[in-house]
């Protein structure tokens, strides 16, 4: 992270941006840059185009659904680091930004010295999520941890399935050929342990719903 810190607020709330602006500040009185975008679509565009010392994403944006903003966004800039930002205030909410490899987990709830203090350790590159009072199911858990465990180029692919793509339309997104796209797709059926397309979306699906 260079001296004065990239930051891209993903959010569709104007007010919430400007409160993540002033947090920043305090959490970084030296200075931090902010872009914003208020959706996934101009916040992909946005990465794409330059890189962040660190993102972050509200999960309920008009265009994404529920985590599937955080695995898109991971699987687009990998390396960055992507906190969640969500009115969204549940244990299970918690526990599944934390098993897709989130940095933290920040509710909208949070004092605004609190908020600080957090956005303070994400920027120092540490992680930041509200304390657990109960674990996982070890089933979900397990289910988690396969998912996490996609490539971004994988995870590129899973998001075009989601998003009711065929191979040649994903191919062409990714600027790869189709064969590439149905080895990607064979990998991911068996880290998912999944045998078709269709168990492989509903799988995913499962892990990043609330």
């Amino acid at each position: 992270m260079g001296l004065v810190p990239t930051v891209l607020i993903v959010d569709d709330h104007p007010l919430f941006r400007d409160a993540l602006d002033a947090a920043l500040g305090t959490a970084f009185p030296d200075g931090a840059t902010a872009h914003h975008a208020s959706s996934l679509a101009e916040a992909l565009s946005k990465v794409k185009e330059q890189s962040f010392d660190l993102i972050l994403l509200d999960l309920t944006l008009g265009d994404t659904q529920e985590f599937d903003g955080l695995t898109r966004l991971q699987a687009a800039r990998p390396g960055c680091p992507v906190v969640v930002v969500s009115a969204t205030d549940s244990q299970q909410a918690f526990s599944t930004a934390k098993a897709l490899g989130a940095a933290g987990y920040l509710p909208k709830s949070m004092s605004m010295d609190d908020l600080s203090a957090a956005l303070a350790t994400a920027l120092d590159g540490g992680q930041w999520f509200p304390p657990s009072d109960t674990a996982a199911d070890a089933g979900r858990e397990a289910l988690l941890a396969r998912v996490a465990d996609l490539t971004p180029a994988q995870r590129k692919v899973l998001s075009g399935l989601n998003d009711g793509l065929l191979n040649k339309q994903i191919a062409y997104e990714m600027d790869i050929s189709v064969a590439t796209v149905k080895a990607h797709m064979t990998a991911i059926f068996r880290k998912l342990g999944a045998n078709n397309r269709t168990q492989a979306l509903l799988i995913y699906k499962e892990a990043i719903s609330l």
